[in-house]
């Protein structure tokens, strides 16, 4: 399970360690924190640095455009 909390950090209590506990009983979990930028431009600006990856993203979003290159998955397939 995967779940990603967006919280003030002044909000942090017993409560919120009590929710993650109760939602994770048993399990060995890994807590990463960040801060949280106002500008959700910032992961765009991010990814769009590196020319490589930038070529690569700008291709993709063309190849959608033309509707090309697509890859289809079938969910029921997945295990």
């Amino acid at each position: 399970m995967y779940t990603v909390y967006r919280i003030d950090a002044n909000s942090l209590d017993k409560r919120f360690i009590d929710a993650v506990k109760a939602m994770f009983r048993d399990k060995e979990i890994e807590i990463a924190v960040c801060e949280v930028t106002d500008n959700e431009e910032d992961e765009t600006a991010y990814l769009l640095k590196s020319p490589a990856n930038r070529k690569r993203l700008l291709d993709s979003i063309e190849n959608i455009n033309k509707n090309q290159n697509i890859v289809t998955v079938n969910m029921d397939q997945l295990e």
